[in-house]
Parts: structure tokens; sequence; C-alpha cells
């Protein structure tokens, strides 16, 4: 530790506790893992106090704001700090490393606690999160597992990841499935700021000696942007090809969109998004289907008549052709036959190796 009261993002592990002493909405928007947020200005107080400095004067919002700052913190005393022992230690920090976190540090210091201030702020924690995220997949080497939509890719992911394979699952930290469908229900994507840093402490536990299993993906999942050296790295990785018939597919989706089905008029909404690409009357034509809830012909036209050809225009372009660890054949795509079918990629890992 520095005799000075700062440490730097390279000893964050040093410390038992991390305190963001920033508002809600900027720790919600992104914050260092295992950090608690113990704001020193609420959302409305930090407009409050920024509205004063710009329109009034500095002074009048510092004296404003060390006023709402010291009500809060000794808020924070006598509420969540109140049974910390005596040799308790902590990490504060804020968006610069400034004022807010220069405030708490002063008065749990005083109480005698080691407290100690993050040098640079949230925003040397987010330069490392952009720097790592280039370095760190360089050093990787991926098995890319590719197939159609409805191939049940990540499922066939999930079942290696539990036999000790070690994976990559873009899609649970992105939270969405990757198409225009793809978005879950009550389930909103991350900020990029926060699906940038649980991808960074991913990629940072990894074994670059072994291989990771991925799903083969675009740039973008959802609203969310794929690091290019991530990209990069990915679409320089041996793939298997997964080809399940479309009868399999189908079921497999029924199962896996099941919210869909509860849902015809969510589903139509998010529908509405092909039509610049696919024509109103398509579309509408579709809609129809899922309110009359025809989901058999509706999942089958969506595949042959959008995924399908999107995939095949995109397949050659982006990864490994033909792929190096050959084809998987299916027409089972339950969850036993998952397993059986991420026991097969493995093995093949293995004697490709």
């Amino acid at each position: 530790m520095k005799s000075s009261g700062l440490a730097t993002v390279a000893q964050l592990s040093d410390y038992p506790e991390i305190i963001d002493v920033r508002t809600p909405a900027e720790f919600a928007d992104d914050h260092i893992p295992g950090a608690i947020n113990l704001p020193v200005l609420s959302d409305a107080e930090r407009v409050r106090v920024g509205t004063l400095y710009k329109q009034v004067s500095p002074f009048a919002a510092k004296k404003v704001g060390a006023a709402l700052i010291a009500i809060n913190i000794a808020r924070h005393l006598q509420e969540t700090l109140a049974d910390k022992p005596p040799h308790w230690r902590a990490l504060i920090y804020c968006w610069r490393g400034g004022q807010r976190s220069g405030a708490m540090q002063i008065i749990l210091r005083q109480i005698g606690w080691q407290a100690d201030r993050l040098e640079g702020g949230y925003k040397a924690w987010r330069r490392q999160v952009l720097e790592q995220l280039d370095a760190l997949p360089r050093a990787l080497h991926f098995h890319v597992l590719c197939g159609a939509t409805g191939s049940a890719k990540t499922r066939i992911l999930q079942s290696i990841a539990r036999l000790g394979g070690q994976v990559l699952d873009l899609e649970e930290l992105a939270m969405h499935k990757g198409s225009v469908l793809g978005g879950l229900p009550d389930a909103p994507q991350p900020s990029p700021r926060s699906f940038e840093s649980r991808l960074w402490q991913v990629l940072a536990a990894l074994d670059p000696d072994r291989p990771v299993f991925v799903e083969a993906e675009s740039r973008r999942i959802g609203r969310l942007h794929l690091p290019d050296a991530l990209i990069q790295r990915m679409r320089q990785g041996r793939c298997v090809e997964i080809r399940a018939s479309l009868p399999a597919r189908i079921a497999f989706l029924r199962q896996d969109y099941d919210y869909f089905l509860q849902h015809p008029e969510w589903l139509q909404e998010r529908l509405q998004g092909l039509q610049g690409h696919l024509g109103r009357e398509l579309v509408q034509h579709w809609q129809a289907l899922a309110q009359a809830r025809n989901w058999e012909v509706l999942v089958a036209e969506l595949l042959e008549r959008h995924y399908d050809p999107l995939y095949r225009r995109s397949r050659q372009a982006s990864f490994e052709y033909p792929p190096s660890l050959g084809n998987v054949d299916t027409d089972d795509l339950s969850p036993a036959a998952l397993e059986r079918l991420a026991r097969q990629i493995m093995a093949r890992r293995t004697a490709a190796a």
C-alpha cells in the first residue's frame, strides 16, 4: 500500500472490501466486481449539486454538496458500517478518485480504519478493462460451435462446461440469445460497460493452455458489441459444425422459446423488427400465425425463410470452413442427446489435438 492512502488498480485484490461511493445509477451502469455501493450523494442530489455548480457558483455547490455528503456518510456509519471491527480495511473509489471518495476516506480514517482511495477512481478501472479486453483474447485458442439457428449450440456449450470443458458463454453474459427474437422477457441486457466488466472477469479466469469452447457469434449480441480482439481471435479458431435436422430444431426451439407461447403478443411485437428486411406482407403473415398460436408452421417458416439463409450467407465468410473439427449430425436435441453431443465434440477435440 502507498503511505499516502492511495492504491492502484493492480492492488484491488489486497482489499477485503471495496466501496463504490458513486450514485446508485452510476453503480448500476457498471462497477468493480465485488464492490458494494455506499453512495455519498443520491442520483437526485448529484443533479442538484451539479446544477448549482453551473447556474450559481462552485462555492454554493460545494457547500450544499458537503452537507449532503456528511449526512449520507453518517447514515452509512450508523447502518452498513456500524458493526465493522477496529482492524477493518477498505478501498474506496468514486468516478475519478477525487472529492467523493476523498470525503469518505477522511472520515473513515479519523475513526481509525485503514481506508485507502483508488487512484484514478472508476476511470482507472475502466481503462484497465479495455486494455485487458484487447490483450486477453490474443492468448486464447477457441474451438467454435457452428450451426444453424435452433441447433442447440448454447445448450451443448453448457453441457461441455458441466463435463469439465472450458467455456465462454457470451449469450449468458449478454443476457440475449443473439437474434432479433433473442431478447429475454423481464431480463434486460446489462449496460455496455457492465457487459465488458463481466466479460473481462471470465476471460481473465480462462487457462490459455486449454482450448476454450465458444458459440459462433456475430459482432453484436442484441445491443451489445463484442471487442474486436475477441471476434478476431474467435474467427481464427477451429470449428465444429452441428447439423441438426429441421424437425429436431423446430422441436428444440418450441421448448427453448416457450415464453413466446405464453405471450404471443410479445412475439408479434418482436417480429415487427424483421419488417425492414423481409417486408410487411411476410411479417404480418407471421404475426397472424403467432396470434393463432400456429407454432409449428411459424417456427419452420422463420427458419427456412429468414434464419437459414442468413446463416448460409454469414457462415463461410466469418468462421473456418470447412470445419477442421468436422460435422456432428443429429436428429435428436433432447437433454440426454445434447450431453452425448457434448461428449462427442470434446472427444473429437482430444483426438485432433
